[in-house]
């Protein structure tokens, strides 16, 4: 399986670390792409640098690079998250407003009609940003708020981000046990 992995500003950026972390060990190929905002939250919240981030990733896209291979739709992939994805690559994805390779992977995966995930992380939430992420779900965007159940009793920052990381494997349609499921 080859996966692109968008990382873009909006705080939030252990869910990112870790889903690398997790499909690294499941021996899924993935592709990097990190918005410059990305780069700096990452280092901010958890302390990893851009090349502590490319080294969880199979293959590293600058953001700059529109001759990357995920700019084109003859480059299969099973699909993209953005993880986290800020309210500003939203608006673009959502207007197809292709200024970097993040949003240009985003905007490709759209018309190839592949799988796209995007987990927004932020709150309140605007009329503007409900608009744009009701727009992406009409274009079967998956829509995947980073907003952790309760009712398996997390016991420590690393069990919500790692249901919210299942959640996101399961849009994707990648085997895992990283979380509890209802009922389990």
């Amino acid at each position: 399986m080859k996966i692109v992995v968008g990382i873009s500003g909006g705080s939030g950026a252990i869910y990112g670390v870790a889903l690398l972390k997790v499909l690294n060990d499941l021996g899924v190929e993935t592709h990097l792409v990190v918005s410059t905002m990305g780069e700096y939250v990452t280092e901010h919240e958890c302390g990893v640098t851009l090349e502590e981030l490319k080294s969880l990733a199979t293959y590293y896209h600058d953001n700059k690079d529109l001759a990357a291979p995920i700019a084109s739709g003859s480059f299969k992939v099973d699909g993209m998250v953005v993880l986290p994805c800020s309210m500003k690559t939203i608006s673009a994805i959502a207007s197809g407003y292709s200024d970097g390779l993040l949003t240009r992977a985003c905007d490709v995966t759209i018309k190839e009609k592949r799988k796209l995930v995007v987990v927004p992380r932020e709150t309140p939430l605007s009329v503007i940003h409900l608009e744009n992420m009701l727009k992406l779900a009409k274009m079967d965007v998956t829509v995947l708020p980073a907003s952790p159940g309760f009712y398996n009793h997390p016991e420590t920052i690393g069990d919500m981000v790692s249901s919210i990381v299942g959640r996101t494997l399961d849009q994707l349609g990648i085997e895992h046990n990283i979380s509890k499921r209802w009922g389990e």
